[in-house]
């Protein structure tokens, strides 16, 4: 047979062993499913393909987290350099003299290494913060899973926060507190990096003596020296986890601020020590309310006057955070014996506070409250009270602006301004007075008829030309002080007058240094123009003087010349003085922060027995200067010459400027022109004589009336109608 036979035959045998093949295997495939098996599914083949890319990428992630962890390892400053860093910027504050008045920043205690931290101290930390320290690799699985899952449900089952103990110390060392994504992955990077870099002992040594445990101190040396007057090494368990417990709010847990809340956090610790094992059961029940907290010295009211100065250096300094001094205009002795007249002074149950103003604005002494520790409210800067008669200031200052001197007559009447009937303290008035004595005694009646009189929103002006910013009301009421004010803005106004009308505005910075001693700020002198003419600063100085020698403010007298005014608000809620000597002006102001009534508060006993104590002390060394009240008054205001006793000038005949002769009451009228006839007035002489005209008319003329005197000058007051009754007060 040919060849091409043999293929074909061969070809014929192999198709049919197929054939064969498939007729054997058909009726096995059969006796299961009865035909050929379903390709997989869409979803199947998805699965693996997600299954296999998602692989890869955490694979991928899983090498750039390594990357990134080994790259931030080597770039991690040495454990030396570390301990040596101190977190926070330290801020010496100085009086005028130079002396330290108070060091604001963190406070360290000694750099305990790890084999001098107590074993209770250790435990008490890694049982509160992070139990499984010492297996985990920065980042702890399990609490970022109950964070994830915390994120997905809402839920608040947990206990503790997602950071471990090495998170939080990356944080504190390299990071801020923002809550964000991407600090919380730089936070986990930096957080593996130093558990390659260094040991679990390390990282423990440099948490326990960098973490920041409140009032100022880092690091448990520092927080034990605070709270319990002795040194980290010798911390008992309740110690220890009162200081662990404050980590996770230090302000909020600090025995110093709630001494109940440190207690009750110290013993949840406790209860994670003992359940952690490592305390017994009689250990945990340790009486933590026992524990001896040192004894806080009370801050002395100098952290008020730094409450309100150092804010300032946001707004003065470029931004840096290297170790500073900030030189004060704060003066010792006189804080101390503004402080001293608070406390001494102020009614059991109210608040009081000072300020005191050099002639430039310089703050010489400055008292928020009776006690800083028991409340660091600052109720000379930021609290807003009525000034009650203080504020008559301002309406007297426009007055003396618009004419009136302090001999002018004023009538002490009842009013009634748009419904509004002031009275005075004692119920009555006094009918004619002048007005230095209606100021003197602060007469409310007489007040409200002047404010009504300039104008209330003139007054309110006044008060702005003397740097008040607080909202001023142009109610009628505003004449007696319905208006909150801040003690320090009212002082201001004060301390204007006694710079002669020139605006003072307060300081209390005069120079920065940093560490190097450089100047990084230097206060600059400003130069001001007065607001007022120098005849109504003195006709206001004659007035506040005459309140301080005979009026409502005697109590304010300290031997030499002062000037000042009283203020009390209805129902005795505020007590004010303020005045000035020898330079120096000073306010006081007393009463409840509740704004409740003080039995017998007024501004002429105590507050001005306070300012009197003080300013004995602060003008001691200062010469006695004596008040300008000398009224220098403008030509527009001064009385008529002697010739006025002749008559008035409308009373004669006169020659104008241009040589015609002007008739009586005809002084302003302009010459009309030639040839036209003068319009005659009443008094002027007829055109023909009495007979002429007798006989013209055949009888003789009525006789002519007789001129009537010119009536004589009242004194100046008020333009106000007597109305209905008021009420008076300071």
């Amino acid at each position: 047979m040919s060849k091409r036979g043999d293929r074909l035959q061969n070809t014929g045998a192999r198709g049919s062993r197929r054939a064969a093949s498939r007729r054997s295997a058909a009726p096995h495939a059969g006796s299961g499913n009865g035909g050929d098996a379903p390709p997989p599914s869409r979803l199947w083949v998805w699965l693996k393909r997600l299954f296999f890319w998602g692989a890869a990428l955490a694979v991928l992630c899983l090498i750039f987290l390594a990357f990134a962890v080994g790259f931030a390892a080597r770039s991690l400053p040495s454990f030396d350099t570390l301990q040596a860093t101190q977190p926070g910027q330290t801020i010496v504050v100085r009086a005028r003299d130079g002396r330290e008045l108070v060091e604001i920043g963190p406070s360290f205690g000694e750099w305990l290494r790890y084999g001098d931290i107590p074993d209770t101290m250790t435990n008490a930390m890694i049982a509160v913060e992070d139990k499984r320290f010492r297996s985990h690799f920065g980042v702890d699985p399990v609490r970022l899973t109950g964070a994830v899952i915390e994120g997905v449900t809402g839920s608040r089952a947990r206990l503790g926060g997602t950071s471990t103990i090495t998170q939080q110390l990356a944080r504190n060392l390299f990071l801020n507190n923002n809550r964000s994504l991407d600090r919380k992955a730089r936070e986990a990077v930096l957080a593996m990096a130093l558990e390659w870099r260094f040991s679990k002992e390390q990282i423990l040594e440099l948490y326990l003596n960098k973490v920041y445990f409140g009032g100022g101190a880092y690091g448990i040396d520092g927080a034990s020296r605070k709270f319990f007057s002795h040194p980290a090494t010798d911390l008992s368990v309740a110690e220890a986890a009162i200081i662990a417990g404050l980590v996770k709010a230090p302000s909020q847990y600090s025995p110093t601020a709630d001494v109940q809340a440190a207690v009750d956090r110290a013993q949840v610790v406790l209860g994670l020590m003992q359940e952690q094992g490592y305390i017994t059961s009689d250990q945990a029940r340790v009486d933590v309310s026992a524990v001896q907290l040192k004894e806080q010295a009370g801050q002395n009211s100098v952290r008020y006057f730094t409450d309100w100065v150092l804010p300032q250096l946001d707004i003065i300094l470029p931004e840096t955070y290297e170790p500073i001094e900030v030189w004060t205009t704060l003066d010792i002795g006189m804080q101390r014996a503004a402080t001293a007249a608070i406390e001494a002074n102020t009614p059991g149950g109210a608040q009081g506070a000072l300020v005191s103003l050099d002639r430039d604005g310089a703050i010489l002494a400055l008292v928020g409250g009776t006690d800083y520790v028991a409340s660091n409210f600052n109720r000379a800067t930021t609290a807003l009270r009525q000034p009650g008669s203080a504020w008559k200031l301002f309406v007297y200052l426009a007055a003396l602006e618009a004419g009136y001197t302090p001999e002018d007559t004023v009538n002490d009447t009842p009013v009634t301004i748009d419904g509004w009937s002031p009275r005075n303290s004692n119920g009555r008035n006094v009918g004619e007075t002048d007005l230095r004595t209606a100021f003197a005694y602060s007469i409310n009646t007489v007040a409200a008829q002047l404010g009504n009189e300039v104008g209330f929103g003139t007054v309110a002006s006044m008060a702005r030309r003397f740097g008040i910013t607080s909202k001023i009301d142009t109610n009628p009421s505003m004449v007696l002080g319905a208006s909150e004010m801040r003690v320090i803005e009212m002082t201001q106004a004060f301390a204007g007058i006694a710079a002669k009308g020139v605006i003072v505005q307060p300081y209390g910075i005069t120079k920065v240094t940093g560490a190097s001693g450089d100047v990084l700020y230097e206060r600059e002198q400003e130069t001001n123009s007065p607001v007022l003419p120098d005849y109504v600063v003195a006709g206001i100085t004659d007035l506040l003087q005459a309140a301080v020698q005979t009026g409502t403010g005697r109590a304010a007298q300290i031997g030499r010349p002062v000037a000042g005014k009283t203020g009390t608000t209805s129902s005795n809620k505020d007590g004010w003085f303020i005045g000035f000597s020898s330079g120096i002006t000073t306010g006081v102001w007393m009463g409840r922060d509740d704004a409740k009534a003080v039995s017998g508060l007024q501004g002429g006993r105590a507050p001005a027995q306070a300012f009197a104590a003080y300013m004995r002390y602060a003008v001691k060394e200062r010469p006695i200067e004596e008040f300008d009240v000398t009224l220098n008054l403008p030509e527009w205001q001064l009385e008529p010459d002697e010739e006025a006793m002749f008559g008035a000038p409308d009373d004669y005949y006169y020659i104008d400027e241009q040589g015609n002769l002007v008739e009586p009451g005809r002084r302003d009228a302009e010459p009309e022109p030639f040839g036209q006839e003068r319009e005659r007035g009443p008094n002027a002489p007829p055109a023909a004589s009495q007979d002429f005209l007798e006989q013209a008319i055949g009888s003789a003329l009525p006789p002519q009336p007789q001129p009537q005197p010119r009536p004589q000058r009242e004194p100046r007051r008020p333009a106000l109608p007597p109305q209905a009754p008021v009420r008076q007060g300071e």
